[in-house]
């Protein structure tokens, strides 16, 4: 009897830890499926956020434009800003885009086609900017235009132009900027800029300026 006893205490433990540890197994396979969830949120959030654009952007000539109509294939298209600042669209024609938000011209878009279709859902997003740019010529590896980023100094525009050649005259660069019709020159010395001299000659740029390097 003593026996018997002591084989159901075995027994009855035995059954005991294997519960335990099942329920440990399932405890650490879901804490691990969360885990993963929570780190599968964490990395796609960032690339969300980093696909909005600036809200406050305002549409230029040459941009262009991705037209999104939900469920409307036909209209969904993407297409560039005339310099005369329309955009031409089906069953609209020209429709004016310079000086607006893609929110703003969504919803002129939007309401336009109201007479041909039911709650038109419109997205309008800019797939180029072509409008803000500005110039770097003369003694410089990749003379051209560029992107106008915000905020965008002298000395950042220039690193974006590959370096000077070995005759440039980086003492003596300027920049040409047109004010109420006329061109002003603005001296900019690279040595002295970079040395964090008279850090007030690196000024934020402006579309069109053009850096000349001598």
């Amino acid at each position: 009897m003593a026996m018997r006893n002591a084989i159901v205490v075995i027994v009855s433990a035995c059954l005991i830890a294997g519960g335990t540890q099942a329920s440990s197994k399932r405890r650490t396979a879901q804490d691990k499926k969360e885990e993963a969830k929570g780190v599968k949120s964490q990395t796609t959030a960032p690339a969300a956020l980093n696909a909005g654009e600036d809200p406050a952007y305002k549409i230029g000539p040459q941009d262009v434009l991705k037209i999104d109509v939900w469920k409307e294939e036909q209209l969904t298209r993407t297409v560039p800003v005339r310099p005369d600042g329309k955009i031409t669209l089906p069953l609209l024609n020209d429709v004016q885009a310079v000086g607006l938000t893609p929110m703003e011209l969504a919803g002129i878009i939007s309401d336009q086609l109201k007479k041909y279709i039911s709650d038109p859902q419109v997205t309008v997003s800019v797939a180029e900017i072509n409008s803000r740019r500005v110039y770097v010529t003369g003694e410089v590896t990749k003379a051209g235009a560029y992107a106008l980023l915000p905020h965008m100094t002298i000395l950042q525009a220039l690193s974006s132009s590959g370096g000077f050649t070995q005759f440039a005259r980086v003492k003596n660069i300027y920049v040409l900027r047109t004010e109420n019709g006329k061109q002003v020159k603005m001296p900019f010395n690279y040595k002295e800029a970079v040395s964090g001299k008279n850090p007030e000659q690196n000024i934020e740029l402006l579309p069109g300026d053009v850096i000349v390097v001598p």
